[in-house]
């Protein structure tokens, strides 16, 4: 009888906090108390450990006084998957297990009460968080295995009970044990839409070189993009095929995507490391909480995180709720989302392109030529729409297009239009120029430098800051315009292969700002190759 220490990790948000489960067998009034700020599932796990080690036919002191520390106790804790390190501490305390066995081991996993292991969200974040602490071994329940395994440099154990766990750490050879269920199913639909997004492409859209162009320069510097015009136009479309010129993601990228998932409980391990960039289309009539995150227990990541390297598109955007629009703000310019719940304070990544559309009015019916306006919105609703696209949140928009429906004249059908693939090899290639240009930096990206740090290190020629500065002057653009002015024209300089913006960047970087129609020249000119 005495004393035992095992590890897991508590998650807030995405950022992991090693735990150590003390456990403590003594003689004394006969319970268990479990102290450290636990929410009642966990408080509830003292039954489910009880009857899991007692129908595993393992030793419950059952006449001793049991007290379980999680630490540090100021940390506030909760979900079921303390239960495995709180069993194997109890039993290491009892002298079931031999207590050094529990060193340098996480233990992660929800117990039955027939002493089966079941699958928990957030392994892989967990796991991450253990490495980084300095453990090298992690016990997680058989189907979380392959999403351990994504952390590499790491001893994975997966079992199936708390039985074959102890045989384990004995050294003994595990017993057999039923399969354990994975976390959730696979999805039933045949139809799915991710699916059908790899289906489509760039070539399907006719016409509309401007706004392919604007496009183009969004996905190449990361820059957000707000499309307007009536209904039909091909905002949705366009918008669909954004992902497809995107590169892969990178290792850091892939692995950030891959744990907001096995966070947000919608991983599949079969899948492995995610490789393509995300793309994430919550209706307008969504809530907060499933947007940006939050629910009830633990924080989990909404559609904002779920998009993380890749496109979230919002449409009909002055349909969402105020509360949506306004906690728009701190993703758009930090990258991240901050969801604060009573004494919880959760951040978690968001680092996707944000891609608006919206209707010209209520009815999508507006056109600015009286003559072909079918517009039947009141002055009121039309001003109330005005304001929620114009708001705080497209100001740190950097691109805005007014698409409009293609003429059947306007569209020759004969003329081949470049394939996604195509775009993207001119994206990645300015993608790499800025990888090298942004090298040691936080930042990745044109779209996502600061200010300051543009002004100060990659300034714009004499000439070009002042074509800007009149354009402020003139009260077209606001200072955080000019600001996204600067990234654009980088941009720009980037895709057609020059070393530094010129007089046309700029231009063409004014123009996509402010929603001007681009010259014949900025569409066509591309980087040499």
């Amino acid at each position: 009888m005495g004393f035992a220490t095992a590890r897991t990790v508590a998650l807030q948000g995405a950022v992991g906090h090693l735990i150590e489960v003390q456990a403590d067998v003594s003689p004394g009034q006969v319970g268990t108390t479990v102290v450290g700020r636990a929410d009642a599932a966990l408080n509830e796990g003292r039954e489910r450990v009880r009857m899991a080690i007692i129908n595993s036919g393992l030793d419950w002191p059952a006449t001793r006084r049991i007290t379980v520390l999680l630490s540090p106790a100021d940390l506030p804790k909760n979900g079921s998957h303390y239960d495995l390190a709180v069993a194997v501490a109890v039993l290491g305390a009892n002298d079931v297990v031999p207590p050094g066995a529990l060193a340098q081991t996480a233990f992660i996993g929800e117990l039955a009460l027939d002493g089966g292991l079941r699958a928990v969200t957030g392994v892989l974040p967990m796991v991450l968080a253990a490495k980084q602490r300095g453990l090298g071994r992690v016990v997680v329940p058989e189907p979380q295995a392959g999403e351990a395994q994504m952390v590499t440099e790491m001893e994975v154990v997966g079992l199936r009970s708390l039985a074959q766990v102890v045989a384990t750490l004995r050294g003994e050879l595990p017993p057999l044990a039923p399969a354990v269920p994975p976390l959730s199913g696979r999805n039933f639909l045949t139809w799915r839409g991710e699916e059908r997004l790899d289906e489509v492409d760039m070539a399907d859209m006719l016409g509309m070189p401007d706004t392919r162009y604007a496009v183009e320069v969004a996905a190449a510097g990361g820059h957000h993009l707000l499309l307007t015009g009536p209904k039909g136009c091909g905002k949705t479309s366009i918008a669909e095929r954004i992902p497809g010129i995107l590169p892969d993601l990178d290792q850091e990228a892939a692995l950030e995507l891959t744990a907001v998932r096995s966070l947000a409980g919608v991983l599949d391990p079969a899948d492995g490391l995610a490789g393509r960039p995300p793309f994430s289309a919550p209706h307008h009539d969504a809530s907060k909480a499933s947007i940006v995150g939050g629910g009830h227990g633990r924080v989990r990541p909404g559609a904002i995180s779920l998009a993380h390297g890749g496109v979230l598109f919002l449409d009909e955007f002055p349909l969402f709720r105020t509360d949506v629009i306004d906690a728009l703000r701190q993703p758009l310019e930090s990258g991240e989302i901050t969801v604060a719940r009573g004494d919880e304070v959760v951040t978690l990544p968001a680092r996707c392109l944000f891609v608006l559309a919206s209707n010209p009015c209520p009815c999508g019916n507006y056109h600015p030529s009286p003559g072909e306006s079918r517009c039947e919105c009141r002055k009121a609703d039309l001003m109330e729409y005005d304001r929620r696209i114009k708001g705080p949140v497209s100001d740190r928009v950097d691109i805005l297009r007014r698409l409009r429906p293609m003429r059947p004249h306007e569209v020759d059908r004969f003329t081949a239009t470049e394939t996604s693939a195509q775009i993207r090899e001119r994206v990645v290639r300015a993608r790499a120029v800025q990888a090298e240009r942004f090298a040691g930096m936080s930042w990745r990206l044109n779209g996502q430098a600061p200010g300051p740090a543009l002004l100060e290190r990659w300034p714009l020629p004499v000439e070009q800051h002042k074509q800007i500065t009149d354009q402020v002057y003139d009260g077209k653009l606001s200072r955080r315009g000019a600001v996204r002015v600067h990234r654009l024209a980088w941009t720009v300089a980037d895709l057609a292969g020059v070393s530094r913006p010129g007089e046309h960047e700029v231009d063409t970087a004014i123009r996509l700002r402010t929603g001007e129609p681009l010259t014949l020249a900025s569409v066509q000119r591309r980087a040499a190759g």
